[in-house]
């Protein structure tokens, strides 16, 4: 079976769990934002947690499928709509040939994914079927979904049924605000003591440059950097370095006006300080933050990382537990 695509809406890609390994090449992870919400979307239709899915942001796509089919929604709060009726996020349910799902914008959250059952069936290009569009390949020809593209389907497991459904208790809580819980980095020296503690106390306001690449924040108090003669190879502004690796969930601040946390699909390495590092457990509240919601940046420690992300493992076993049946 294929889907066609009818409306891409406005940045719709095929993503799974993301391609990690390559990193050293300069090839990010990808795959989807939110990855919660792409394992609740596959555990739902029954698929393996990590299959592609139709990744969707701020407003969903219009699809048309040619065969019947099992769907599941999760991700940002959005009405959608099966031939115009509503149908409910969080929960599987049964498509016919011919059917159209749409989508209104997102009210809340900003990121939605789209499984189906057998999962997104394009190519595996470096043990991922995920899109990355900078490097133009993965995904549905290397780049996002345009109107007229058809997406071939997989075969759907023995336990893909109609009327799955996940406790509310399980789902995970979209907001405006969120505290983003930050390990310092190895250049956070570099900051003024006033810088530290603004970095910390300020609310900061998602900026409409936010993406898979990064999410740059604003309204915060600029940061001051040590004076310093720049080493050989850095750049003349304060907050240059000699180019480094850049982490998955890394903080940067260009010049010390706007922190830029790169996101799944940033490049791997450049010449700017990172202060900081969200940690993992939070990554997936930055891919639901639409511009101008609010974060606040917590100090955490190490022990308190890893307490974070053991603690989010067991919130997701205890999903896997809830639909296993």
């Amino acid at each position: 079976m294929a889907i066609e695509v009818l409306k891409p809406g406005l940045a719709t890609s095929v993503q799974d769990a993301g391609r990690p390994g390559y990193y050293h090449l300069g090839i990010p992870l990808s795959g989807a934002l939110d990855q919660q919400s792409l394992v609740l979307a596959n555990l739902l239709v029954g698929n393996d947690e990590g299959a592609a899915v139709i990744e969707s942001t701020l407003l969903g796509p219009e699809l048309q499928f040619d065969a019947p089919a099992l769907v599941a929604v999760t991700g940002a709060d959005a009405k959608i709509k099966l031939n115009g009726n509503e149908v409910p996020r969080n929960t599987s349910f049964a498509v016919q040939a011919g059917d159209k799902l749409g989508f209104d914008f997102m009210k809340l959250g900003a990121r939605m994914c789209i499984a189906v059952a057998g999962g997104i069936d394009v190519p595996v290009v470096l043990g991922s079927r995920s899109t990355y569009g900078l490097g133009a390949f993965g995904g549905f020809n290397g780049r996002k979904l345009l109107a007229g593209d058809k997406l071939p389907v997989g075969a759907p497991s023995a336990n893909a049924r109609a009327g799955r459904m996940v406790d509310a208790s399980l789902l995970p809580v979209l907001e405006k605000e969120v505290a983003l819980r930050v390990l310092p980095g190895i250049y956070f020296h570099r900051l003024q003591e006033v810088s530290v503690r603004s970095f910390f106390a300020d609310t900061w306001t998602v900026g409409s440059e936010a993406d898979r690449i990064g999410y740059r924040y604003k309204n915060g108090t600029p940061l001051k950097f040590q004076e310093r003669t720049p080493p050989f190879g850095a750049g003349d502004d304060p907050s240059n370095i000699v180019d480094a690796g850049y982490p998955y969930g890394s903080i940067q601040v260009p010049g010390g006006r706007e922190p830029i946390i790169l996101h799944r699909d940033a490049v791997s390495g450049g010449g700017y300080a990172m202060v900081g590092t969200v940690i993992s457990a939070d990554m997936d509240l930055i891919a639901q933050m639409q511009p101008n919601h609010k974060a606040r940046f917590v100090e955490v420690d190490m022990a308190q990382a890893l307490e974070a992300r053991a603690e989010r493992r067991r919130r997701l076993d205890r999903l896997r537990t809830a639909l296993a049946a």
